[in-house]
């Protein structure tokens, strides 16, 4: 599944924000074979309105796929460069596809964050994480 939610991710998202101005796909996570989940933020806010356009844009996949649009909520996903340079210092949870350090799941605070790593503190320890074994990645509400 994870190729398969890899390769969605990577067709949809130029394609949801050419079509869309101002939105950035965060993530696109495959709920189960035959449905997905795009996660959408604009400076703007995310409301029904903008969930239905992207829907729209996407309606060659409904053919294979019931399609959910939301906003990334209190749990914002975590998948590019980017998005971990702007969690610096915040709590986070990870999961990847292979293990590091005898692990997949990490929760720590992101430290750094380089074009193929982030580096987050777990208790005593720091770890590089590559961005290409990120299976899940997401922040840690707090509140």
């Amino acid at each position: 599944m994870l190729a398969t939610e890899r390769t969605l991710s990577r067709d949809i998202t130029p394609v949801v924000e050419r079509a869309v101005p101002g939105v950035e796909v965060l993530a696109v996570e495959l709920l189960s074979p035959s449905r997905f989940c795009v996660y959408v933020d604009h400076a703007g806010g995310v409301d029904h309105a903008l969930c239905a356009r992207v829907t729209d844009v996407l309606s060659s996949y409904r053919t294979d796929y019931t399609i959910d649009v939301s906003s990334p909520g209190l749990d914002r996903p975590l998948r590019r460069p980017q998005h971990f340079r702007a969690a610096i210092g915040h709590p986070v949870q990870i999961k990847t596809s292979e293990q590091i350090a005898g692990k997949n799941r990490f929760r720590g605070t992101v430290v750094a964050a380089t074009d193929r790593s982030t580096r987050i503190a777990v208790g005593e320890k720091e770890l590089d994480i590559p961005y290409e074994q990120i299976v899940r990645g997401n922040l840690i509400d707090e509140g």
